[in-house]
């Protein structure tokens, strides 16, 4: 009786780790971790009034922009911040963007030191048509943003059809982002 009471002392561990072990594997497996689930897909952008960072030169510095500005064209719109070395790894391929295709890209400077980026941008070049600040991170905060960078596509309506956690590469812009535009363009012919 002995004997038999001890070897089931000995498969109990067991019995508690197996199931342990399955809900670990199926309950949070996820596919990539830089496609995290967003409530935001197929919604409009949030509505918003923000400063600018970088107003062009001869228009006002206390220059506003909100969700209108947003509207009429597929867009990027890009969480980025100085103190964010992801962003700056990523920042090659904005720059390749801007230059070589007619998608108009818009930063969302987070909670960020606003001279800091400036001198960023003289720097390593401005891919934005503007910057939106974001200083406090309550536009982030409606974005349900994790952290820089983060990335969302635009449809011309302001409508959210996509959006990335992490770094902007090559192979995203080809495999994720142009398929997107492509199906946005084709759907406004």
């Amino acid at each position: 009786m002995r004997t038999n009471l001890s070897r089931a002392g000995l498969f109990a561990p067991l019995g508690i780790f197996l199931p342990i072990l399955l809900i670990g594997y199926y309950g949070f497996q996820l596919e990539d971790p830089h496609r995290l689930p967003s409530a935001l897909l197929g919604k409009p952008f949030p509505e918003f009034e923000a400063g600018l960072l970088d107003p062009a030169p001869g228009v006002p510095a206390n220059l506003r922009a909100s969700r209108n500005d947003l509207l009429g064209e597929p867009l990027l719109v890009n969480v980025w911040a100085t103190w964010c070395p992801t962003c700056k790894a990523e920042h090659d391929e904005l720059m390749r963007i801007r230059a070589e295709t007619a998608l108009k890209i818009v930063g969302v400077n987070y909670k960020d030191d606003p001279d800091a980026a400036r001198r960023w941008l003289r720097e390593f070049g401005n891919p934005y048509v503007f910057n939106i600040l974001d200083s406090d991170g309550s536009l982030g905060v409606e974005l349900g943003v994790y952290g820089a960078p983060e990335t969302f596509l635009l449809d011309t309506t302001g409508t959210i059809v996509y959006k990335r956690v992490g770094e902007i590469t090559r192979q995203v812009w080809l495999d994720e982002l142009l398929p997107h535009i492509e199906r946005i363009r084709a759907a406004d012919d």
